[in-house]
């Protein structure tokens, strides 16, 4: 009897909570009846005003209205604002309440987007809470323009953050700078602990502060908190200082000013045991810095790119020094002093001459001025060569006039860029004595840059990807030297980047990351619109680089561009890279190739599968290869070096030609998925080859999946396919994509009613996307009711009058 007393005891509580207020809710509710000229409304009924009274006053009785009764309180959540019904979740679901459909409510009338049909949402109130966030922050919301989100008693930002999984910052920064703010410190710190994956979206030209919030954001949350992803999407011409600061920062370098620790947590941790030299050396992946190679391709690669400008410069003319100390301390920029320019002045060579004196020891005078107090000055004996820069990135704005003495030494484009630094004995090296062959590829300590040698190494990010990023020479010689010894990266996706000739560089990097101990590098994503090797020789070339690799993503969307003129005459492929040895055993276990339009030569593709023991999941776009014989040795190598492929896929491929091919895979007893999309498969001897296809299925017991959109299989074909499911077959065949092909409503119907007659039970999925069930809606919807009562069909309400032409082919 204890637990009706108490249920009652709940109940008369809530009435008498309620009751004071109820009067006067009545008389504010009435009140406009009485003057409406449509007429009195219906009143609110009783309880819902109590439940008003309650939700209103939920500062006071939140304790009481968590202890309400299982149906009390189910009436009372649609009636809470967003923060209160966000914090009695707990004690909903412990009575056995749901407020999933509230959440997807408030999400349809709040933020009025409908989220992708490829996205499938578990939680709504996560969804929900972690766009208010981005909302509140970018402010495209007003919290105040609906009681449900305005509450004086919670801070909006402070209280939805724990549920942010996923933060976009996009155009000019817009946020960075609110996050690092004092009163957002503890927004901060529980964005730390919650944040995964940070997301820039179409970011543009920023100033100083907004890059020095930026820098300060993704040290704590990649420093120090959880984010164990960063993907750039959009940036048409990219800011060299910001995208080089996403990059060190993901990468987990931090060099602070002079005597100056980054923040609060850095400075608990130097009160702790600081690590050693070696310590340190370890974290870059190498005990021994490899100066002279950067300096050599440094020097390389600036002669590259300003040959032309030098021709015109006379040889005379001294230059200044650049010490190790001083591009050690030009990292330092943005760590305490806001007023540092983070872009470089567009000046050609002969502008930067004009600025020293005529006289070499007037030159070197000044060239050592700024560090003759730490180091002993150069032999004077020595005749200064010039000091070549990079130029600034196609597309970029012109330079920024920066002020005070020590500005060039002080930038962080210079740092990066203009690579010098002191031999192993201490003695200083210019950057003109360097040979201009070191860009040959053929050493991967080349991409060193020393400076970052002496930064603090932090937590880095585990996923990095650039979608439509271009990446000047500059961002890519910076890119390929963090890679190197990046040993927590696991995945790297390069989407549309126009690398170039610096795919080069981007394999040596690898390879000298697959040579690191600990490497973590399992999946490696790279689609181009260019490559300067073809896609099969390049597929090679990683594998090669990177054997412990698992997933291998490869698209190239033209074909090779090696009698490109605008390609370097020195960048082409290294001999190290193409060369023609056996490829040793690798861990694929996916690859997936799209090719650019010509034929394909075959025994490279074989040469990489025989060395790819491991592979289950093998995909193939837009391969052509020059016979049908071709193409059949490429299935004998996968039947004798393959044993463990599983899954096989084919898309836009002429395979009609290929039929005696197609069963020869139809037949073999490892596969369990084959994919053959938009092949043609049925454009030549239909009548023939449908029946030695069913029959090739009948026989194959381990084929679990087989998806033919795009085959213009038609109502022939579908009913041919139905015999597969028959009495005397064995096939385990359970799931089945017949999506795009030509399939009528009258022949889909005949289809379900062959399934029953055979009574075979529910087979698991059956996609019908995009095909003419929109002639005869009547018998379509009949047809998807007898097809339910087997399997689960995904259909849609396509427009079939947009495939007139592929009507008229299958008639």
């Amino acid at each position: 009897m204890a637990a009706p007393e108490a249920w009652r005891a709940r109940s008369c509580w809530f009435c008498e909570v309620a009751a004071a207020t109820t009067m006067e809710a009545t008389s504010r509710e009435a009140a406009p009846a009485k003057s409406s000229a449509s007429g009195p409304s219906a009143p609110p009924a009783l309880f819902e005003l109590c439940g008003r009274a309650v939700s209103a006053h939920m500062g006071v009785l939140e304790s009481g209205v968590w202890a309400l009764p299982g149906p009390i309180l189910q009436s009372i959540l649609p009636l809470l604002n967003i923060y209160y019904l966000e914090r009695i979740e707990e004690t909903a679901l412990k009575k056995g309440l749901s407020t999933q459909a509230i959440w997807r409510r408030l999400w349809d009338e709040l933020m009025k987007t409908r989220p992708s049909s490829l996205e499938s949402v578990t939680c709504w109130r996560a969804k929900f809470m972690e766009a208010f966030f981005s909302h509140v922050l970018r402010g495209t919301i007003d919290v105040s323009s609906d009681k449900r989100l305005c509450d004086q008693r919670f801070s909006p930002l402070l209280h939805s953050s724990r549920h942010v999984r996923q933060l976009t910052i996009c155009n000019m920064l817009q946020g960075a700078t609110e996050l690092v703010a004092e009163p957002n410190r503890r927004v901060l710190e529980t964005l730390a602990s919650s944040l995964h994956t940070l997301k820039f979206r179409h970011l543009l030209f920023s100033d100083v502060a907004a890059q020095q919030s930026l820098r300060q954001l993704l040290h704590q949350l990649i420093h120090h908190g959880a984010v164990s992803q960063v993907s750039l999407y959009s940036w048409p011409v990219p800011e060299s200082a910001l995208f080089i600061l996403i990059l060190t920062m993901s990468a987990g370098f931090w060099q602070p000013g002079p005597g100056n620790l980054p923040c609060r947590l850095c400075g608990e941790a130097s009160r702790g045991r600081a690590p050693s030299r070696d310590e340190g050396s370890l974290l870059l992946g190498s005990r021994r810095p490899r100066r002279d190679a950067a300096e050599r391709c440094a020097a390389a690669l600036m002669a590259t790119r300003r040959k032309s400008e030098v021709k015109q410069v006379p040889r005379a003319v001294p230059t200044t020094r650049v010490t190790r100390r001083s591009t050690q301390e030009s990292l330092a920029v943005g760590g305490t002093d806001s007023k540092r320019e983070l872009n470089p002045p567009a000046t050609s060579y002969e502008a930067s001459s004009t600025k020293q004196p005529s006289s070499g020891p007037a030159a070197t005078s000044s060239a050592s001025s700024s560090t003759s107090s730490k180091r002993a000055p150069a032999s004077s004996a020595s005749q200064p060569k010039p000091l070549k820069r990079f130029k600034r990135a196609a597309g970029k704005k012109g330079g920024r006039t920066r002020q005070g003495s020590g500005a060039e030494s002080e930038d962080l484009y210079d740092f990066v860029f203009i690579v010098a630094g002191e031999k192993e004995d201490g003695e200083e090296m210019e950057i003109g004595e360097v040979a201009c062959g070191a860009l040959d590829g053929s050493d991967p300590s080349c991409l060193g840059l020393p400076a970052l040698e002496t930064s603090q190494r932090f937590r880095s990010i585990s996923t990095l990807e650039l979608f439509t990023v271009p990446l000047s020479t500059e961002a890519a010689l910076t890119l390929c030297h963090l890679l190197s010894s990046w040993v927590s990266l696991e995945s790297l996706t390069l989407s549309y980047n126009g690398l170039g000739s610096n795919i080069f560089r981007l394999l040596d990097s690898l390879r000298a990351l697959s040579g690191q101990a600990g490497c973590r590098l399992r999946a490696l994503h790279i689609s181009d619109l260019f490559s300067p090797l073809p896609i099969l020789e390049l597929t090679r070339a990683i594998v090669r680089a990177l054997p412990l690799l698992r997933v291998l993503s490869i698209r190239v969307d033209h074909p090779s561009q090696r009698d490109n003129p605008a390609v370097p005459e020195n960048a082409g492929p290294p001999s190290h890279i193409i060369g023609d040895e056996e490829i040793p055993e690798n861990c694929l276990e996916q690859l997936e190739m799209g090719f650019p339009r010509g034929a394909q030569p075959a025994p490279l593709l074989c040469s990489v599968l025989k060395a790819s023991g491991s592979l289950q999941q093998l995909s193939l776009d837009s391969a052509t290869f020059a016979s049908p014989q071709d193409f059949g040795l490429v299935l004998q190598t996968l039947k004798e070096y393959n044993l463990s492929l599983k899954r096989l896929s084919f898309h836009d491929m002429n395979l009609a030609d290929c039929q005696s091919e197609v069963l020869f895979l139809l037949q073999n007893l490892t596969l369990q998925e084959i994919t053959f999309s938009f092949c043609r498969l049925f454009e030549k001897r239909p009548a023939q080859f449908l029946p030695e296809m069913v029959a090739a299925m009948k026989g194959n017991s381990t084929l679990k999946g087989l998806r033919l959109p795009g085959n213009r299989l038609g109502n022939a074909g579908l009913l041919a396919l139905a015999d597969v499911f028959s009495e005397d077959s064995s096939s385990s065949l359970c799931q089945l994509d017949i999506s795009s092909n030509c399939i009528k409503p009258d022949g889909l119907l005949e289809f379900a009613k062959r399934l029953e007659r055979w009574g075979r039970g529910a087979f698991g999925h059956l996609r019908l996307f995009q095909n003419w069930l929109d002639q005869d809606a009547v018998t379509a919807r009949e047809a998807i009711r007898r097809l339910r009562a087997t399997c689960h069909v995904v259909s849609d309400s396509w427009d079939s009058s947009q495939a007139f032409a592929d009507y008229v082919s299958t008639m």
